[in-house]
């Protein structure tokens, strides 16, 4: 089988959905699968090698021009193609050069709407490719907010596309209400000619398929997996009497929830025996959250709570800062559809804490190795982090739970055999009109 999978940049961070991506992609090419990662907006950016093509399509320097401006949507071919050229889209990316919040929703609509929106060069451009150049028997899009293009790919070429949700609900709710409704619109008109929906747990079938107002036997369910996750796990060298550690790997803005840690981190101090108790967080951490970050930072440096930011360039670096941590917490405020980042702890053998929402209760039931809090809870979160970094017997349970299962059923291979399955039953299925 002959895949194009269509993956998104993350305008120059560490993204979860791309490094799922390249991860999936790579175990595919393993296995002697034909897959094309074609990424769009921005080149992704991840901490292992990556499998992606070096060319991106529906470029964001030209979606936010034509977006803008009807001088741009005619301009020459070649012009367009040498905005989206991927050194210029990763200068830009470093420069934050990023289009308001404010206009999200209307480009979002713009691309959902396809050759009726203002980026319709760009829908033909990346049409003609997969049609021409590579000539799939299955298109896998990375998420439904760039699916735009489906309905003249169809047009042009009749063939099955998937489409895998990991957070399209998410950036829903960050929008204005009428742009949330009017998008919304839009991603209900497209999913209907979606063959087939991805997702990683029960959970999030069932609010993206309430969502889109879409069959529950449309999606299939592949979990998450980690390549190699047996490399994440070091023999800990930590010295005795060393301070207990919380560690937290993810973006570091409010949406993970980095100050509900920090307010927690500030209760666990005054709970016995937690006097030297440190934080060591690390993630991408853009521009507009640089002000969040430093008041959290400032709130911590006044307690006398001490607190490392590392720098994370690489997967070798991840696995140094998961070596040296106690227990583990990403608090989100919002609902997680992944969480990546709890198999990468657990991997490394540290328990997590995890609020009681979002895929976090189905995934710890498949996985052990951690505890659930209620949501929002600095209180209640303390306290759980208090009760494992008091009993090393219980961090060593669980956190060899957590690695034993991750090892053993969350690898990439597993991951990649259980796509191939749902692709061959999306194409073997009934084809929506």
């Amino acid at each position: 089988m002959n895949i194009a999978y269509i993956t998104a940049g993350g305008a120059g961070m560490f993204c979860g959905s791309c490094m799922r991506d390249n991860t999936l992609a790579a175990a595919l090419h393993r296995m002697g699968s034909s897959v094309t990662l074609v990424p769009t907006f921005t080149p992704i950016r991840i901490d292992e090698d990556d499998h992606s093509i070096d060319r991106v399509f529906l470029g964001g320097i030209n979606v936010y021009l034509e977006q803008k401006s009807a001088a741009f949507r005619h301009l020459p071919r070649f012009l367009r193609r040498a905005l989206d050229h991927p050194r210029l889209l990763r200068l830009l990316s470093k420069l934050s050069l990023q289009q308001r919040r404010s206009e999200d929703g209307a480009v979002a609509l713009s691309l959902l709407r396809g050759e009726e929106g203002h980026q319709q060069a760009e829908i033909r451009d990346l049409v003609d490719f997969i049609e021409d150049t590579l000539e799939p028997d299955l298109v896998n899009l990375t998420n439904l907010l760039i699916a735009g293009f489906v309905p003249a790919l169809k047009r042009r070429r009749d063939v099955p596309v998937v489409v895998t949700l990991q957070g399209d609900d998410v950036f829903l709710d960050t929008l204005d209400a009428s742009d949330r409704e009017a998008v919304l619109v839009e991603m209900r008109r497209i999913a209907r000619s979606v063959d087939g929906f991805v997702v990683f747990n029960r959970y999030y079938r069932d609010v993206m398929a309430d969502l889109l107002e879409v069959d529950v036997g449309r999606f299939h369910i592949v979990p998450l997996g980690l390549a190699e996750p047996e490399s994440f796990h070091r023999r800990r060298t930590r010295p005795a009497g060393a301070p207990p550690t919380v560690g937290y790997l993810a973006r570091i803005c409010p949406e993970k929830g980095f100050h509900v840690l920090v307010d927690a981190l500030l209760r666990l101090r005054e709970l016995p025996g937690m006097e030297q108790a440190r934080l060591r967080a690390g993630g991408w951490l853009g521009g507009s959250d640089q002000a969040f970050f430093e008041r959290e930072r400032n709130r911590l440096a006044a307690a006398g709570v001490a607190f490392d930011r590392v720098d994370l360039p690489d997967r070798a670096a991840k696995i140094d800062m998961l070596s040296t941590v106690d227990v583990f917490s990403v608090p989100t405020v919002y609902r997680e559809p992944k969480g990546i980042y709890v198999l990468e702890s657990l991997a490394a053998g540290v328990p997590v804490v995890l609020p009681r929402h979002g895929a976090f209760p189905e995934l710890l039931s498949d996985t052990g190795g951690g505890r659930l809090v209620p949501p929002n809870d600095p209180d209640a979160l303390a306290h759980e982090l208090h009760a494992l970094l008091l009993d090393p017997t219980e961090r060593r349970r669980l956190g060899d739970e957590g690695r034993q299962r991750v090892c053993e059923t969350r690898g990439d291979g597993t991951m990649a055999r259980e796509t191939l399955c749902a692709w061959e039953r999306v194409r073997s299925e009934d084809r929506p009109e």
